[in-house]
């Protein structure tokens, strides 16, 4: 990869770096910890969709975590504490951001750094082409394990992108998987040496934003996804809905 020129930070959210390799929005996300989703790292992940589809001059966007992580999850503070408000926002918000990516008019690339479990797989699911490492870490959706479940937003993803030989272990079962086995079970596309998983997540991207006509891939967006586009967006309402 070309050295990139100076990042720049998003002014919501100090952890999301971004910067451009030709016509690829690169954006790094790294809280110095696990990545764990928060409301306003989801609005600033957000808002770089946002500048990207606004840019004629980006074709396709790379989301990568840090070393140690894509994402963890949802902060699991909220999620086990005792605002209902606040943990209602928290996981609308993730699924309004897997919800995007996935309908999102350019192609978003993953670069899997690291681990990537709940909501950080879930995330995957909503990419259209993830790199991830070929390496023991942990990919899954693991809320049955920890006295979660999904709503049902996610597992309208769920049910679209994983293979479905392997969606009663992935869910039901809540088996973490490392870089292969995600690779199998569909939440990566192609596990790679987890020092090339970045530069080949970009090299991915260049070559959508090269061989995709703009035009042409948002309109068959919203007609290959449209329905499972407008399922998650009526779960996300009725759960904003029962929330208030």
């Amino acid at each position: 990869m070309s050295t990139p020129p100076p990042a720049g930070s998003d002014s919501a959210n100090g952890t999301v770096s971004t910067s451009r390799h030709g016509k690829v929005l690169l954006v790094e996300v790294d809280d110095g910890k696990a990545n764990a989703f928060s409301v306003s790292m989801l609005a600033a992940l957000d808002a770089q969709i946002d500048a990207a589809e606004a840019d004629d001059g980006i074709g396709a966007v790379v989301i990568a975590g840090n070393d140690r992580a894509f994402f963890a999850g949802f902060d699991l503070n909220v999620i086990r504490g005792d605002d209902r408000a606040a943990m209602t926002e928290l996981v609308t918000a993730g699924g309004a951001m897997v919800r995007r990516a996935y309908g999102s008019s350019v192609p978003v690339v993953a670069a899997c750094t690291g681990h990537a479990v709940a909501a950080g797989a879930l995330l995957l699911l909503g990419c259209d082409h993830r790199v991830g490492s070929d390496a023991p870490v942990k990919i899954g959706l693991n809320e049955v394990a920890i006295a979660l479940t999904l709503p049902d937003w996610a597992m309208t993803i769920a049910k679209e992108r994983l293979s479905r030989r392997h969606l009663q272990r992935c869910v039901a079962n809540a088996r973490l998987l490392d870089g292969s086995g995600a690779v199998e079970a569909g939440y990566l596309d192609e596990a790679v040496n987890p020092d090339a998983v970045v530069d080949r997540a970009v090299e991915v991207a260049a070559e959508l934003a090269e061989t995709l006509d703009a035009r042409a891939y948002a309109g068959t967006v919203r007609a290959l996804r449209g329905d499972v586009l407008a399922s998650m967006d009526a779960s996300i309402d009725r759960d904003r809905a029962a929330a208030a």
